[in-house]
């Protein structure tokens, strides 16, 4: 993918995947892999990629992963793995076919929490850092009390119009996500033991006000991580600080992705001045 600016449908594997790449392509520059939330699409990133582009000079590419945006829709009810399949299956093929040499993966809420199996579970030397907004290592009462919540809100009032502005099958969308979820298999979901595979610096960003989630989320991550975790808390955020606060999630966020380059770049020289 030499062009920038792009956006349209790749085919990853059988199914057709929306995308939009901005900026750089993979062989000029680090990419920011963008994995949206549990009801996201790439449209509903609304313009922070572009804004974190700006900001870090590196590409972002975002997609909708199946059954979003406007992507190819899934079968119902998913997997209760449905995340793990996304990060060790569908993740590394769309890696290999966009050409990624070197970058981050940027994942929000489920996201984050593909993010997280992919950093641990693929031994990937081209993922330099892993940014988790709002990331799930296990499952709260407080996820599935707001998860049930928003149920009863997509039924019953205007949600559900608001969600089909983003998603060519909204109902594909929402209930692929909020059934699995809510299937009481689903409690004993756990994914904490990713994080002690994880080889690279971690920036975990969480609004104060988080609905979906608390604090323990992060104390696992400093726990199990062996790896740097840098952990910023936005004030007068909750689930969505990209888009409660989207100057302070900017800023946490390219200042972790030049700081892990800069390095990089600077082990790497160290390298080259021992091997001469």
């Amino acid at each position: 993918m030499s062009n920038f600016g792009l956006a349209g449908v790749l085919r990853v594997g059988s199914c057709d995947l929306e995308y939009r790449m901005i900026g750089p392509a993979p062989d000029d520059a680090p990419i920011i892999m963008m994995l949206h939330e549990g009801l996201g699409s790439v449209g509903l990133w609304g313009d922070f990629p572009d804004r974190l582009q700006a900001a870090t000079g590196f590409g972002v590419f975002a997609y909708s992963r199946a059954g979003y945006g406007a992507s190819a829709p899934v079968k119902l009810p998913r997997p209760l793995d449905y995340m793990h399949i996304e990060a060790l299956e569908v993740l590394p093929k769309l890696l290999d076919q966009i050409g990624f040499r070197r970058g981050l993966l940027l994942g929000h809420s489920d996201g984050a929490s593909i993010a997280t199996i992919y950093g641990g579970g693929v031994a990937d030397h081209r993922v330099r850092g892993v940014v988790m907004i709002a990331p799930h290592f296990v499952v709260e009462d407080v996820s599935v009390t707001s998860i049930a919540e928003i149920k009863t809100a997509y039924e019953t009032t205007d949600l559900k119009a608001k969600l089909a502005r983003w998603h060519h099958d909204v109902d594909n969308a929402f209930y692929g996500w909020n059934g699995a979820w809510l299937d009481p298999k689903f409690r004993a979901w756990d994914i904490s033991e990713y994080l002690a595979y994880i080889r690279v610096p971690v920036a975990i960003v969480q609004g104060i006000n988080d609905q979906y989630g608390t604090v323990r989320q992060i104390e696992i991550a400093e726990q199990e991580c062996y790896c740097p975790v840098e952990v910023t808390m936005i004030p007068d955020a909750g689930h969505s600080p990209q888009r409660d606060a989207p100057e302070a999630t900017l800023n946490a966020i390219s200042e972790f992705a030049r700081s892990v380059f800069d390095a990089h770049e600077a082990s790497h020289g160290r390298e080259n001045a021992i091997r001469r």
